[in-house]
This record gives structure tokens, C-alpha cells and sequence, in this order.
């Protein structure tokens, strides 16, 4: 199984260029392009790495065979050798194949409360806090774009921005782009003076946010923009001036508000950047589908029976319903420890993209 040659040059030749960039102090003047060309090279290694070590191992193995008539020793080194050789062609094949070309980037992550009133806004809070906890374990940061907060604390909707720190092939997109859909919850609400079990759902948007969104061209007559205080979390400046954004962009209807940045112009551009990674993702989302009729997308609307998950609190499980994947450590998930689940649904997604190739 020989990788083919033309692309493995390509790469090789585009990671060599990357390498040179990279150590060119003018291209680290801009942080975005330095970033991008950072996220690439993270991207290339892997490859470049395998592939020279396949070379090396073929070389070997050619030699081992040239001398195993004259020498038992190397007879001897050439079913390991093969053995290496095609772990190694297999590992590049998987390394080559077709994979999501945001899986780099950062992503825009919106909660919304669905069926359930307060327990549902209860709910949607604690998915927020699951992903929160998720990303304080690998050092990515997390910033409160937008929130409106129900009578017992719960979040009937809140935007978060989550960012990677450094340059990886597999950024924040890569782990929690699964996450999009229904989430449903089975458990007594705080508000059950029966102690009766009952179920809600929460939704959960997830969008990429690249360093620069390019496929989006967004003309400001295409939107409305309402300004008005902000309320909730964020000190004294809260309620003292119009600094919160509300934008609408009228083709689609999506709405986009931000409010936790200090000025109203900080909101806007906040708020501006959100509404291209939608808009972007929309687009993409639509494409994909014309190209698929039987494509998977997010689920847009919170209903308990279009549910991707479930979370069993009385049995202490989860269970993703598109893998079949159970495990009864709810309050461990709910802390954060979701790499476990994440790594179940990349290998699904990873062998559909195999399959596909």
C-alpha cells in the first residue's frame, strides 16, 4: 500500500516552506498569519515524520532482503521489518486521509434552554459548566460572549468563545464540533416536591471561528443593529450605558447578541465576528447538504425526541445515541471528563471519513 507520491511531495515541499516561514522573524509581526502557518506546520509533522520513517524502514528492508542469503541475521530481521512497513503505510494512509478542515480552529459554543422551563435553563447551565470544566483541563480559554440568566440561575441561552492557546493540528473544533444537537436530561428537579423523575433537553450550537473568515461577505444593509444596557454579570459598568449589541442579519434571521465586552464598539466587532463563523458555518452546512442528502447536521430546534444524548442522573450514566456509547460516570462527564466519549466519536467520524475516501 504506497501512499501517492505526487501528494506526499506536495506536503513534504509545503512543510519544508512552512519551516522556513516560521523562522522568519517578519512573519511572527502578524500573530494571525504567524498562527495560521503555525497550525499548518502542527498539521504537516505527523505526515512528514511517518512518511520519513517509512522510507527508512522500506531502505532497511530492502537491505535485510539483498542480504539474508548470505547472512541469517538479516533472514531473521525481515518479517519485523515487513511487519513495520505496513504498520507504518497503514498510519499514513489514515494520516493522509480526507479530514475537516476546521479542525484547527476555535469555535463560537451556544446553549439554549428547550422543554422544561426552569429545569431546562438549570440544565443548559450545567452543559455549560461541563464544557467550561472541559476546556480548563486542556488550557484553552473560555470568554462569555452573551448570556440571559433564568429566575433560578439556569441559562435560558448563553454564547461562550472557546480558544486553544498554541498551534495544534487538532484544536478545540477538532474535540467539541460532535456536540451540536439535543441534549436530554432525566432527573427530580429542584423544583419536584414529588420527587418524580422527569425529562427536559437543552440545545447546543457549535460553530467554528477561524482566524479569518473568508467566504462570508456580509453587507451591512443585510442588517439591523439594536443597542441597549447590558444586565447580568460584569461589575459596575452593568446597566450604566447602552453598551450591549443586539445584531440581526435580515436575509436569515440570525441574531446575534454580545454584551460582556467593556464598550459598545468591543461588543459589535464581537458581535460581528459570531455572526460570519454562523453565517460561514450556514453556508458550509448547506453546501455539504446539496452534495449529501443523507448529511447529519445540527439540530436547530430543542425537541426531547431529537436528541443526540441523554443524561441519566438517577443511574448515574450518559449515553450517546449516535455511537451507542454508555458509561455510568455522569458526575465525572458533568466535570469535564468528556475525552473518553470525544475519542469514541472521532474514531466513528474517522472511519466514516476512511470509508468515504
Amino acid at each position: 500500500m504506497n501512499a501517492p507520491t505526487t501528494a506526499v511531495d506536495a506536503l513534504l515541499a509545503e512543510h519544508a516552506d512552512l519551516e522556513r516561514q516560521l523562522a522568519d522573524p517578519a512573519l511572527h509581526a502578524d500573530a494571525g498569519n504567524a498562527r495560521k502557518a503555525g497550525r499548518r506546520f502542527a498539521q504537516l509533522s505527523p505526515i512528514v515524520t511517518t512518511y520519513r520513517k517509512l522510507e527508512a524502514a522500506r531502505g532497511d528492508l530492502e537491505a535485510a532482503r539483498e542480504l539474508a542469503g548470505d547472512d541469517e541475521s538479516f533472514a531473521a530481521e525481515v518479517p519485523e521489518l515487513e511487519a513495520t512497513v505496513d504498520r507504518l503505510e497503514t498510519q499514513l494512509s489514515d494520516l493522509l486521509a480526507p479530514r475537516d478542515p476546521h479542525d484547527a480552529d476555535d469555535i463560537v459554543l451556544e446553549v439554549k434552554s428547550g422543554e422544561g422551563g426552569e429545569e431546562s435553563a438549570l440544565f443548559a447551565a450545567d452543559l455549560a459548566r461541563m464544557y467550561i470544566r472541559y476546556a480548563e483541563r486542556h488550557g484553552w480559554s473560555v470568554t462569555f460572549l452573551d448570556e440571559t440568566t433564568s429566575d433560578l440561575g439556569g441559562y435560558k441561552d448563553a454564547t461562550l468563545s472557546i480558544r486553544s492557546k498554541g498551534d495544534s493540528a487538532d484544536g478545540v473544533w477538532a474535540r467539541l464540533k460532535f456536540e451540536g444537537g439535543v441534549h436530554r436530561v432525566q432527573r427530580v428537579p429542584v423544583t419536584e416536591s414529588q420527587g418524580r423523575v422527569h425529562t427536559s433537553a437543552a440545545g447546543v450550537l457549535v460553530y467554528p471561528e477561524p482566524e479569518e473568515v473568508e467566504q462570508v461577505q456580509i453587507d451591512e444593509s443585510d442588517l439591523r443593529i439594536d443597542v441597549y444596557r447590558s444586565s447580568g454579570k460584569g461589575g459596575q459598568g452593568v446597566n450604566t450605558t447602552d453598551s450591549a449589541v443586539r445584531i440581526t442579519h435580515l436575509p436569515t434571521g440570525i441574531v446575534v447578541t454580545c454584551q460582556n465586552e467593556r464598550s459598545q464598539l468591543q461588543n459589535k466587532a464581537r458581535a460581528m465576528q459570531v455572526l460570519a463563523a454562523r453565517l460561514q458555518s450556514l453556508a458550509e452546512e448547506q453546501a455539504q447538504a446539496d452534495a449529501s442528502a443523507d448529511r447529519a447536521s445540527q439540530i436547530r430546534t430543542v425537541d426531547r425526541s431529537e436528541r443526540i444524548r441523554t443524561y441519566n442522573f438517577p443511574e448515574n450514566r450518559i449515553a450517546d445515541h449516535r455511537i451507542n456509547f454508555k458509561s455510568h460516570n455522569l458526575d465525572q462527564v458533568l466535570d469535564g471528563d468528556l475525552d473518553p466519549l470525544f475519542d469514541a466519536l472521532a474514531a466513528a467520524d474517522k472511519q466514516a471519513r476512511l470509508q468515504s475516501s
